[in-house]
């Protein structure tokens, strides 16, 4: 039976899976519909609940392309692909899902507070849950004090702030994230990095591609690597990185006849030099430090601020966090609806109306007189 370890070393049984893919392929082909590039060939993994997995490889690997299909935006040309046991193109299936693209596409002319509002609308937040979750988001992401100030005016980090904020506004069960510390300051990084590790304790399943190694090895679980549209590695983290040939042991620091005794023992039993170094602190912890000092001596603040912790809504315990989602979704004084069992697959025909009325319905609510 197959055992999923998480970072905290506790091992828990796999759930269903939240992405399946099996044999996924797409070719894009020329104007004679001919084959012109086989973007991804035949790879196959599963993510599932509570894991943050990572999507890497070098610049036309297949990732963004792989991403895309996993959102419904491209189709593939074969194989399997489920998201949230459900078709990529099913709408309701994507009301559950979080997107952050590699380039925060914002209206410059809005303000954080109107462009949070502007998308609550649009899954349909009520107006007290849309209002509670915009003050919890602009606290956690540092742009309180910004929140009347347009996003034209903001720097590439600000915006980069702003548009996790949008992937988070609707509560999503999987939150797919390319690039997410594009742009941010130390300080910022180390606080998304946070907010994912608390999302996946939550039970929220996060799907993130990035260039920055660091960054991955700090969150994910696991990892898959492409090159040329094909699968090279996939597995733990831990146990891909993990060198079995070597052992690394730590201790106080000796007084130097001590150390040269431990030195002489381990010379005579391993044959050979053995390597002593002092081990030295993190880049990112020594610039985190250094800042946090320098902000405690003023009370000025132009950028972005310190997160105030990850929002209230996105810390609900996981069995309490359906309850809560369904609390919020209905108007006051109404009784909440009666849970019903998960409905069958819809077919391609259902899909595609659902599709229809949904963009029917943005185009009524973007019509100022409507």
């Amino acid at each position: 039976m197959l055992v999923l370890v998480n970072r905290n070393g506790s091992m828990s049984e796999p759930s269903q899976p939240v992405i399946e893919a099996r044999d996924l392929t797409k070719i894009f082909r020329d104007f004679w519909r001919r084959p012109k590039v086989k973007a991804v060939a035949g790879i196959s993994f599963e993510v599932r609940r509570g894991e943050v997995f990572g999507l890497l490889g070098p610049n036309g690997s297949g990732k963004s392309t792989t991403l895309k299909m996993i959102l419904g935006l491209l189709y593939p040309t074969s194989g399997f692909l489920r998201v949230l046991d459900h078709s990529p193109r099913d709408v309701p299936a994507k009301a559950r899902l979080g997107y952050l693209p590699e380039e925060s596409y914002l209206y410059p002319y809005l303000t954080p507070e109107e462009t949070l509002d502007f998308y609550g609308r649009l899954f349909d937040l009520p107006g007290r849950a849309r209002r509670q979750r915009i003050e919890q988001l602009l606290d956690m992401i540092g742009l309180r004090h910004a929140r009347r100030r347009a996003v034209g005016e903001f720097s590439k980090g600000m915006a980069r702030r702003l548009g996790l904020a949008q992937a988070l506004i609707n509560d999503p069960d999987l939150v797919v994230l390319d690039e997410p510390t594009s742009g941010l300051d130390p300080l910022g990084c180390r606080q998304v990095k946070d907010l994912i590790l608390t999302l996946a304790r939550r039970g929220k399943t996060v799907l993130l591609s990035s260039h920055l190694l660091a960054d991955v090895e700090d969150v994910c679980d696991r990892i898959a690597i492409l090159y040329n549209g094909r699968l090279q590695a996939l597995g733990p983290i831990q146990s891909l990185l993990e060198d079995k040939g070597r052992c690394r042991v730590t201790f106080p620091e000796l007084p130097a006849p001590d150390m040269q005794r431990l030195l002489s023992t381990l010379r005579a039993v391993l044959g050979a030099e053995p390597a002593v170094d002092h081990p030295r602190r993190d880049l990112e912890e020594f610039f985190l430090d250094v800042v946090e000092q320098a902000r405690r001596g003023t009370t000025e603040q132009s950028g972005a601020m310190p997160s105030q912790g990850v929002a209230d809504y996105l810390n609900t315990p996981p069995a309490d966090a359906a309850a809560a989602r369904l609390q919020a979704l209905t108007p006051a004084g109404q009784p909440p609806p009666a849970r019903t069992p998960p409905a069958a697959p819809a077919s391609d025909a259902a899909v595609d109306e659902a599709a229809r009325k949904a963009d029917a319905k943005l185009q009524r609510f973007l019509k100022p007189d409507s």
